[in-house]
Order: C-alpha cells, then structure tokens, then sequence
C-alpha cells in the first residue's frame, strides 16, 4: 500500500479503508504516527522502515517478515511511503509474497516526486519551458549515464540530499547552466515541510549547506517558475484534520503525548492540527479495580448520601457503566447533588444526561475544598475514584470539616508493560522537542518505562505539565519543568505549548 505524502489527508480512500481493516502493518519509516492511529486497537505494528545513516533492517528480513505474517494473518499491509512502485523494492517483495503461495493486492500512493513540487507551486511540465520529466534516486549517482539525463529538460530526484553536490557537478560538466533552477523539498505535506529555492551555482557555493533529508530535489528551467499557491481551506474529517504548515504554530516540531492510550486521540488532534508531529507513548493503562464490591455497596445506598463527588472524566464513566450493570440510570441519582472537577469531567457527565450542580472555577481538587457552596459539617459525600495514587487532599479536609467522605474504587491506573520501540528510539535519536505530562502518574510511569536515563533522554526537551501537582513531579523526578499550563486543562495545556514556541 501507498500512503502518498505520509499523512492521513493523502491517503487515497482505499488505502484508509484497509487501514481500519488491518491484522499487521509494516511500516516504513517516513510517516506519520496519525496513520498508525487508523488501525484497529489491536492491529500488530511492525517498525521497518530505512532511514539513510541509520541501521536498517535487510530487506530479505522484510521479505521473511512478510511471508511469516501473512501464513498467520489474513490482512497484512505493508505500508510503503509514496507509491509502492516507486524506488519502493515492490518487486522484492511481491517475488517473496507470491513465491511463498500467498495472494497480493496492491493499493497505489500519490509519489512524493510529482505531489511535493505541486505543493511548492512548482509544475514540472509547461509549455515551452518543461517538456520532458525524468524521476531518478540519488541513492548512487555514479551508475547513471549522465550524458542522457542532462538533455532532459526537467531532473526531479529522490533520496539525494546526500549525494546532491555529485549531481550538480555532474550536470554542470554535461554542459547545463549554472543558473539552473534547484529546489529542495523537505517534508512535504507534512506539518513540518520546508522548501529551499536557488540555482545549482548558489547550491554549490553555499560551503555547510543544511541536511534537509529527506527531501525531493527539482533540478531544470521550471524550478524557477513558481505559482504562489493558496491553503486550501477544507473541513476535513476528523482523522484527517491537519492545518497549513505555513498557518501552524507548532510547525516543525515533535512533540510526546503521555497520555493514556485511550485518551490521547483528542489532544493529538489538537495538537497535529497546531502543526506540531506527534508521537504517543502510553503512560497509563484505565483498568476496573480490583473489586466492584465496595462500590456496589455505595450503590445499593444511594438514598443515604447528600453529594457526588466525581473528579476526572474516568470516575464518571466507571461509575456510570457501573450503575448502568445493576439496571439503573441517571434517574437513581435524582436525590444526589452532583460536585465535579473540570470542564472535561462535566461534559462527560453531561453525555449521560446530568448537569453538575458545583463545578469550582479552578480545576483542581483542592479549590472544590476552599469553594464548596455551602457547609459541609453532617453531609455524606460518595467520592467514586482511583484505586491507587490519587491524592487524599479531598477526603481528609471534608472529614476535617465534619463531613463523611466514602471513598470507593471506581478504577484503576497503571503502568504499561512496554514501551513503544519506535518512541523510544525517537527520543534516544534526539528527535523529540517537547514532552506533556498530564498527571504525576504519567511522570513517575515515564521513568518507569524509560529506565534511569530518563532525565538524560530529556535534557534538550522541553517539558510541559498540566498542573501544579504533575509539575512537582517533574521537578522530583526530571530535575526540572518548563511551562505549566495556567488553566488545569488539556485547552490550557495547548496554551501552554503555544507560549513557549
């Protein structure tokens, strides 16, 4: 399969289709994690991808791979940047796929070479200017015969950055012009692009010229031609949301969400559409609690509170699911008045058809302590909520004040058993330019999966926390703490990034 530019929005849409439908991706490594996100929860993601100057895996172990997998699975997809038949080892792989006796389909990409020059405003035919177009890899300019390459009128060449000054010289000794248009297009279509335009003369005389890998080179009359293109400003769904890189305020960076696994969706979203590439590394696992038995006790004794007390959008649903299992709904808690902490958390109760009736102006335990609306000396509070390592601040200053707190399990959070291989290397490569913690547990579950070099692996990270608490965790934990967001909230956490970028 193709995936075009890398991205969801140049995904062609039987390509996502089979996505959704996946058992096993192998994936290269030019492409956004957003199109990983396309698979079903439990599809199986294999990192195979080259990078130039990075250990690659064989393309015979890829071969293996895929012959092994599809023995076992019934839909295998091997996502290919661009489109497969292009400089994409196809053939290989259909060779060892068809050989093995297995069936094969292939699902075409929009190639990289012809969509990135339209997207720099760069047409690479035109009447009278650009006739003729060659598509060549630079990946060994020594074995092209370069006396028949230079009489075409347009060169657009992939995987060059590296032997690009071997080709300019080249051509300029076949006679072409040292004022021949050139341009470089870095990651194209994708948040993070960048585009350079010169001639092959200002190339060659620019001594430490930037790597710009990996990148589609336009060499010929028609690279100094250029249309100045207009955003195209469509709603796109969902899962293809991403803004103009030129409009992003996070364009060109790469940031790690810590999130839970089941969460981060929302907050990528935001932040893919800010322009920034995102990287997801589950630090939570939402799991039931290791007994129901004390909250359905709570439960059966409805009647007997004055408040719920419901503090994260996870209380909320567990409870809810809860005392949906026992054939009750909304309607039980008729004679409950309802305190909740965070917009978010009150709009999760709001899909159940419940309105909060004290949300504090802060989003945090301790200002629904200092703000309660009325005494709390003689109520009975029901405070459904994490199991393990959620702060007592709550429950002690209520009880303090004369109050009953019943504290149940609603849920549970913990650590995953493993962390995603591909992450991991993007931080230990240095690739990674911010990191958002979102509640002490992401930070302590951080360092629990990252090991002892974790405050290592972030020394030229920003780091970005959500509250007070989860930035004294940072503090402990990483030794430091860059910005934190002014309002409790992912929105705020967004501001957040937003100032210091």
């Amino acid at each position: 399969m193709g995936a075009g530019l890398g991205t969801p929005s140049s995904l062609t849409l039987e390509a996502w289709t089979c996505l959704q439908q996946a058992q096993v991706v192998l994936y290269d490594a030019l492409l956004s994690p957003s199109l990983l996100e396309l698979t079903p929860a439990d599809c199986l993601r294999v990192a195979v991808g080259k990078r130039a100057g990075a250990e690659a895996i064989p393309q015979l172990e890829i071969n293996r791979l895929l012959v092994a997998y599809g023995q076992q699975y019934q839909r295998v997809v091997r996502l290919k940047s661009g489109d497969p038949g292009l400089f994409g080892r196809l053939h290989q792989e259909l060779e060892a796929v068809l050989g093995a006796g297995l069936e094969a389909v292939v699902i075409a990409g929009v190639s990289s070479a012809l969509a990135a020059p339209l997207l720099a405003g760069i047409c690479v035919t035109a009447k009278d200017v650009s006739q003729s177009v060659a598509i060549l890899s630079g990946h060994a300019p020594e074995t092209l015969p370069w006396p028949a390459i230079a009489r075409m009128e347009t060169l657009i060449f992939l995987m060059a950055t590296r032997s690009l000054r071997y080709i300019a010289e080249a051509l300029l000794r076949q006679g072409r012009s040292p004022t021949e248009g050139l341009a470089i297009l870095q990651w194209a279509g994708q948040p993070q692009q960048q585009f350079w335009f010169g001639t092959l003369e200002s190339y060659l005389q620019s001594p430490q010229f930037p790597d710009m890998a990996p990148a589609v080179v336009v060499i010929g009359a028609i690279a100094r031609k250029r249309y100045p293109l207009a955003s195209l400003d469509l709603v796109f769904p969902e899962f293809l949301r991403i803004s103009p890189s030129s409009m992003s305020a996070l364009h060109g960076k790469t940031i790690l969400v810590t999130r839970a696994a089941a969460q981060a969706s929302d907050f990528t979203q935001q932040l893919t559409a800010a322009g920034a590439t995102v990287l997801e590394m589950p630090t939570l696992e939402i799991v039931p609690p290791s007994s129901w038995q004390p909250l359905d006790q709570a439960l059966a004794q409805l009647d007997t509170f004055d408040w719920l007390i419901l503090t994260s959008h996870n209380a909320v649903t567990f409870f809810m699911k809860r005392l949906h299992s026992h054939g009750k709904d909304s309607r039980a808690l008729a004679g409950l008045k309802i305190a909740v902490v965070g917009e978010k958390t009150a709009q999760t109760l709001n899909r159940y058809g419940l309105v909060a009736d004290f949300t504090p102006r802060e989003f945090v335990a301790d200002a629904l302590v200092v703000e309660f609306p009325e005494p709390v000396a003689g109520l009975r509070f029901l405070f459904p909520r994490v199991e393990k390592g959620g702060r007592p601040v709550l429950g002690e200053a209520f009880t303090a004040a004369g109050a009953e707190v019943v504290e149940v399990p609603a849920y549970n959070s913990r650590c995953p058993q493993t962390v995603d291989a591909p992450v991991l290397a993007a931080l230990q490569a240095g690739q990674v330019d911010i990191v958002t913690f979102t509640s002490s547990k992401t930070v302590k579950h951080f360092c629990q999966l990252v090991g002892p070099q974790a405050a290592e692996l972030l020394q030229n990270v920003q780091i970005a926390s959500i509250g007070p608490q989860t930035s004294q965790t940072c503090r402990e934990l990483l030794g430091r703490v860059d910005t934190e967001a002014t309002e409790h909230t992912l929105e705020g956490l967004l501001q957040a990034l937003l100032r210091i970028t």
